[in-house]
């Protein structure tokens, strides 16, 4: 995409299938052990979820300044003493750590705001998170073009547009989702019950495949609360 958007920012949508009943287990080594550790090699710890109706998975987000400092990056932090401690733990509560998109900005980026500290209350937010499966590199142009005013007439706005960036994968040793185009937006609703849908039938004739949609509650320490 074009336009007054279009950063070199580089963000990984993470879901990871859990072991059941094990999906607490790793939130709390996560928001114990590794959100200041991959913070500390350049990247940033977005946001951290309970997925709601799926209780054994766990999504996140983490994002990169550029591709280059991506791979710098995930090389200090899996190679580094935190990971090295604690990946025995960790991957024992994961069945698949391989549902990831790579994705770039396509609108509106995701705000910054300071984390909370390890206990702080869970927020009452519910994130939606739809991702399209398109067909060409330009659906962000109708999305906005003709989405964005039936969503703002319903006074739902997008946190974060996001598309697929086809760059090589630098650190093949965390795979990614190959052979995709999608487009994924974000919107935030202060409460589970103030959730709306909103009718976006003009964007149907480029879908690929059915729309995925998450909805999914921040955890203590997520930044996208």
């Amino acid at each position: 995409m074009t336009g007054p958007y279009r950063s070199r920012m580089i963000h990984e949508l993470r879901r990871y299938a859990m072991r059941p009943g094990r999906r607490d287990t790793l939130i709390s080594l996560f928001e114990r052990e590794f959100i200041e550790a991959q913070e500390a090699t350049g990247m940033r710890v977005t946001g951290s979820f309970r997925e709601v109706g799926e209780p054994d998975t766990f999504p996140w987000l983490r994002s990169f300044p550029d591709m280059g400092t991506r791979k710098a990056a995930l090389e200090s932090f899996y190679g580094g003493p935190v990971w090295q401690a604690n990946r025995d733990a960790a991957n024992a509560t994961m069945l698949d750590s391989d549902d990831v998109l790579l994705l770039r900005p396509a609108g509106p980026e995701f705000p910054s705001r300071e984390r909370p500290p390890v206990g702080a209350p869970i927020p009452s937010s519910l994130y939606v998170v739809t991702t399209y499966h398109v067909d060409g590199d330009d659906f962000a142009q109708l999305f906005h073009r003709e989405a964005v005013p039936a969503l703002a007439d319903a006074g739902v706005v997008p946190v974060a547009c996001l598309e697929t960036e086809h760059a090589e994968n630098t650190f093949p040793r965390l795979p990614v989702r190959a052979g995709v185009q999608v487009f994924v937006w974000f919107a935030r609703f202060e409460t589970p019950e103030e959730e709306r849908e909103v009718d976006l039938t003009m964007l149907e004739r480029r879908f690929t495949a059915p729309p995925e949609r998450l909805r999914l509650r921040p955890t203590s320490r997520s930044t996208l609360r």
